[in-house]
């Protein structure tokens, strides 16, 4: 959905170049993709981190798999911060800025990634 302005990607690019364009990559580690160093947000290991941030009492949002829960980061990033990172760093545009099949392959790739394995395959 298109709300003032153009997309950040449209979903036809591969994953890594969601990524770029929508500028993860300046803020958040993720395994695999080039240049995915930032350390403002944490690292993005999903597979192994959501499970357990589903169960923290702090969490308050509606999620109930890994894949919910990183549909609901991205377009609504204050439901649960991540203790140790500050609340409202990251942006609340993604929801109007990525398309949903953008959207889908963020939550595709970051769904797989786990601590100490191989990164999915791009």
């Amino acid at each position: 959905k298109k709300a003032g302005g153009s997309l950040l990607a449209d979903g036809s690019e591969p994953v890594d170049q969601i990524f770029q364009k929508a500028q993860c990559v300046a803020c958040h580690t993720i395994p695999g993709i080039a240049g995915a160093i930032g350390t403002i947000g944490p690292k993005l290991v999903e597979k192994t981190n959501a499970p357990g941030r589903l169960k923290d009492p702090a969490y308050k949002g509606a999620a109930k798999s890994v894949r919910e829960y990183i549909t609901e980061s991205v377009i609504a990033p204050s439901t649960y911060v991540v203790k140790g990172f500050p609340d409202n760093t990251m942006p609340k545009i993604f929801g109007q800025k990525l398309s949903a099949g953008a959207l889908n392959k963020i939550v595709d790739y970051l769904s797989q990634v786990e601590e100490g394995k191989a990164p999915p395959k791009i």
